[in-house]
């Protein structure tokens, strides 16, 4: 019982790290200080998706379920636990760089806007 709550536990981390990545770059225009840690998690992010790797937290999080009797996934992550409700036909090498991509994207305007507020700041006093 002891293995399935740290596995679960782990993919909820997994989950909140992957919409960190995504969306994270927003927060810093609330709260500056996640300058200080969102760009590394970004960066990481889409790195994942560019090379086609996993996520060390993916087979960790399978070891805690194999070790608590269940039979765990062999897929990655979004593969076995996002695509399954965004993209049932399952995750192609075409489709983890258009998520890289997106990352970047998503992150490039979020940092763009927060850039444009220290400029004002900086000019207004």
């Amino acid at each position: 019982m002891y293995f399935i709550v740290v596995a679960d536990l782990l993919s909820v981390i997994h989950l909140t790290f992957i919409v960190f990545v995504i969306v994270g770059g927003f927060l810093t225009l609330k709260w500056r200080w996640f300058v200080y840690m969102h760009p590394l998690a970004a960066v990481w992010g889409a790195f994942i998706e560019f090379s086609g790797w996993i996520c060390p937290l993916t087979p960790l999080e399978q070891q805690f379920r194999q070790a608590g009797g269940t039979a765990g996934y062999s897929t990655t992550f979004i593969e076995h636990y996002l695509l399954p409700v965004i993209y049932p036909a399952g995750l192609t090498r075409e489709l983890q760089i258009y998520f890289g991509f997106s990352v970047v994207a998503i992150n490039v305007v979020a940092y763009s806007i927060l850039i444009y507020r220290v400029i004002q700041e900086r000019q207004n006093g």
